[in-house]
């Protein structure tokens, strides 16, 4: 009898030891086995409140530029089943002038223009219910020609691309 319950100790104690190794070498890499990538169904982009708030055509340029880089940046988890992923813009910001107006000031203390892009990216369930939020606000320092007249255009494009990526790196498991 005691020999077969030191057996069941020894046996205990092994897989308890092998369980917990992943967390005691790397607790990252465990939380990342627990944490598994969400798949999708479907992605959207919701650009409503920009529309709401006067933004014109850049709601539309918005919209169209972080789908098409939502779709890349998330392809390898797009497919059947699973919840959806719904971003919501809820603020575009492009500095008047790129060159020098409306921005922050960097950590060396030099001024930075930067455009910008507010928003949440939902998981949401089969019945509507919001499984996940993740608030961002992203910035972008702006490139290209202030007299360029589609230079604005661009850079709302840009600014939602980067949102995008942001998204996939730092935020939605």
């Amino acid at each position: 009898m005691a020999h077969s319950s030191r057996r069941f100790v020894l046996i205990a104690a092994a897989l308890l030891s092998t369980a917990l190794l992943p967390t005691i070498l790397s607790p990252t890499a465990a939380l990342a086995q627990v944490q598994a990538p969400v798949a999708f169904s479907s992605l959207a982009v919701d650009v409503s409140h920009l529309r709401e708030i006067g933004s014109g055509p850049f709601a539309d340029i918005v919209q169209g530029a972080m789908t098409d880089e939502l779709r890349r940046v998330f392809a390898d988890r797009l497919g059947r089943g699973g919840p959806r992923l719904v971003v919501r813009v809820t603020g575009l910001y492009l500095t008047s002038l790129p060159e020098g107006g409306g921005g922050h000031f960097g950590r060396d203390g030099t001024f930075m223009p930067t455009d910008a892009i507010d928003g949440e990216a939902l998981v949401v369930g089969p019945r509507g219910e919001i499984l996940a939020r993740y608030p961002q606000h992203n910035n972008l320092i702006p490139h290209g020609p202030w007299y360029d007249p589609l230079s604005e255009q661009k850079r709302a494009d840009a600014v939602a691309h980067n949102y995008a990526q942001w998204l996939r790196s730092y935020t939605v498991p």
